[in-house]
């Protein structure tokens, strides 16, 4: 199979992939901070909601549009500017990448009165705030303070899902542009795993096809056998037909994500607890070490509170995508039992999809994608995953419910 080519913007633009609307939108807002005749100043502005489905490149292309406008070249990709925004070491540029449940008004407060300052290196102060709709309350408003009245220097990137009440406020969206992101096609995704990651095309087309748009999520399949194991083994809780089981695979759902995330966080957390401890003077032997050191203990404690958020955070991510493959799967279901000429989200279960089909029909489908996502809704509202997964499985297993 010959490696599938797509037309690509050079530069920091090179790894947005499958987006050239919004790269043009972009571009042009560039342009106007250079007073480029034709292009209206009214095309930049200081504030942005980049939106999008989870994959579809929104931190990427925050990322590449703050290098752009930091670069003297409008995003050449190979001055200093654009490799340290790229790389996330740009004194100008800051990132607030949520690794907890949410980001705190505290946070916030802190970002917002370094945004505040004149830049260092650069034309501008840049804000990147991924999983904006992770705003607590308190920290849409310290933002929206900000936004409402910006320094001329300064410009916030939010990355959100979506436009929804629920995701960003409806205040904070009112003083922003939007700029709406799609999932990339297949072909695209196949382009950018072949070009910047060398995978084999028939690989990198099959991963494509199956990660529903996440550029991400492909890379994973295309590169991880175990990634792809857990797949196989996910997409198989739909066969389950007895009660006894459904609870067991709950069980065992439950009990993966768990142990995955500790083991992904596990030298993390364990460096982050050795360089505090370090900080804070472990290990002195002069006058007064050991008052000091059992000064630290509530700071130490506070640094282990934060890591197990964060592995709440990351054992819940872990369970949703699991159940982000098994609403794929009966979508399929349930366009195959319609009879829907549309692309399955498993091509590659086409046969299993169309044979569950036949058995539960499109109403059997779509009660079982309902309660998929009901289970996701569940988790978030902070519902204990393992609870919520036995709800779902034995809605998925049909017991008593007959088709």
């Amino acid at each position: 199979m010959s490696a599938p080519t797509v037309d690509v913007p050079a530069g920091v633009w090179l790894d947005v992939v499958g987006q050239p609307g919004a790269v043009d939108d972009l571009m042009a807002a560039v342009a106007a901070t250079h007073d480029d005749p034709g292009v209206p100043t009214s095309a930049m502005t200081h504030a942005w909601l980049i939106t999008g489905p989870p994959g579809s490149g929104r931190s990427t292309a925050a990322r590449a549009f703050a290098a752009a406008l930091q670069c003297t070249l409008r995003g050449c990709g190979q001055c200093l500017h654009c490799r340290t925004v790229l790389a996330g070491t740009h004194a100008d540029v800051r990132t607030v990448i949520p690794e907890g449940l949410s980001i705190s008004v505290k946070l916030m407060r802190k970002v917002v009165q370094d945004a505040s300052r004149q830049p260092s290196t650069a034309r501008r102060q840049i804000v990147i705030i991924e999983d904006a709709d992770r705003l607590t309350e308190g920290a849409a408003n310290a933002l929206l303070k900000m936004v409402e009245e910006p320094p001329s220097h300064t410009v916030f990137l939010l990355c959100a899902p979506s436009t929804h009440p629920d995701d960003v406020s409806v205040t904070i969206r009112s003083r922003c542009r939007v700029l709406g992101l799609r999932a990339p096609s297949v072909t695209a995704i196949a382009e950018v795993l072949v070009r910047r990651d060398g995978i084999e095309p028939e690989t990198a087309r099959w991963a494509a096809s199956v990660c529903g748009g996440h550029i991400g999520r492909a890379r994973r399949l295309a590169r991880d056998e175990g990634a792809r194991s857990r797949r196989e083994w996910v997409l198989g809780l739909a066969s389950i037909r007895r009660l006894g089981q459904a609870y067991g695979a709950a069980e065992q759902l439950d009990k993966d994500a768990k142990s995955d995330a500790g083991e992904q966080l596990a030298g993390r957390n364990a460096g982050e607890i050795e360089e505090l401890k370090t900080a804070l003077g472990a290990g002195g032997t002069g006058k007064g070490a050991a008052a000091a050191a059992r000064g630290t203990t509530g700071i130490v404690k506070e640094l282990e509170n934060r890591q197990k958020t964060r592995q709440t955070r990351t054992q819940r991510d872990i369970v949703d995508q699991a159940l982000i493959e098994l609403s794929g799967y009966y979508r399929d279901v349930v366009v195959t039992a319609e009879g829907a000429r549309v692309p399955l989200s498993h091509p590659d279960r086409s046969e299993q999809s169309a044979a569950a089909a036949a058995e539960i029909g499109a109403d059997g489908g779509l009660r079982r994608l309902e309660a998929v996502l009901a289970c996701r809704e569940a988790i978030e509202m902070n519902v204990k995953p393992q609870i919520a997964l036995e709800a779902l499985m034995t809605i998925l297993s049909g017991v008593g419910q007959g088709r």
